[in-house]
């Protein structure tokens, strides 16, 4: 037989009623609090409190007890009821809540490992939203920027269709003008070799380095002015071709080799 500790003196009868119930039935069962946590899911600490009269033993936690004791859990869970009331009308109010809510315990290590993965997914979630929110405005915001100096700095640069610069902001469409000198090819809209483009990159340099593409035979689009995916799957077809490291940015390895490419 058990020793048990004497109730809180506090304690409402009925509460006092359920818990000497169950401490008897555990006396009767001969399992210990480890054996009788593995069997119903809530851990010894949980039981310790329960037994004890700190913590009111939650509908769950009744029912399971008396099922794996060998009793009918009818009787308890009335017993169970009647003391949840009882303890809410007093003492132990916040506990019971907290209890009444309990599940059998999780080991704690799976838990936190939930926990944390859910921790990350949602920050990750939040991140890549944000990346693409800031690329887009960013792209926006350059467009805005430039799409008015475009037309002062084509310098003749004569359009293939109807690409003015407005102020709706209408694409500019350049034309390539295509020349060798010295060995290399320039399409007449700029003639820098070392200017690293990628995405969101707008101007004349980037309307010459599509004119290179497109003569080196990767499509890279409309001639825009304008890095955007087309053009940087082109850059990525013309590294590939030539040997280059393959990151889709026109860097000095990449202008040289569209300055040089025979056409295909």
């Amino acid at each position: 037989m058990s020793r048990w500790k004497e109730l809180p003196a506090e304690l409402h009868p009925d509460v006092h009623h359920l818990i000497v119930r169950l401490r008897r039935l555990k006396d009767r069962s001969e399992l210990s609090t480890r054996r009788l946590a593995a069997r119903t899911g809530y851990s010894a600490k949980s039981w310790q409190r329960y037994l004890n009269g700190r913590s009111l033993p939650p509908r769950e936690a009744v029912e399971s007890m008396a099922r794996v004791c060998g009793d009918d859990p009818h009787r308890l869970l009335v017993l169970q009821e009647i003391a949840a009331q009882r303890w809410s009308e007093g003492r132990g109010v916040t506990a019971a809540a907290e209890d009444v809510t309990a599940t059998p315990e999780q080991t704690p290590t799976e838990h936190q490992r939930q926990a944390r993965h859910l921790r990350v997914a949602v920050t990750a979630a939040a991140v890549v939203t944000a990346l693409s929110v800031t690329t887009a405005l960013l792209l926006a915001v350059r467009l805005t920027e430039t799409r008015a100096q475009l037309a002062h700095e084509r310098n003749g640069v004569v359009a293939t269709g109807v690409a003015t610069v407005s102020e709706s902001l209408v694409p500019v469409i350049y034309t390539c003008k295509l020349e060798q000198r010295d060995g290399h090819w320039y399409a007449g809209l700029s003639r820098t070799t070392n200017i690293l483009l990628s995405n969101t990159h707008v101007g004349l340099e980037v309307a010459e380095a599509q004119c290179l593409l497109q003569r080196a035979g990767t499509e890279p689009g409309d001639i825009d002015g304008v890095f955007g995916p087309k053009t940087r799957r082109a850059v990525e077809r013309m590294q590939k071709r030539s040997g280059l490291i393959v990151n889709g940015v026109i860097d000095p390895p990449t202008w040289q080799a569209l300055r040089e490419a025979a056409p295909r």
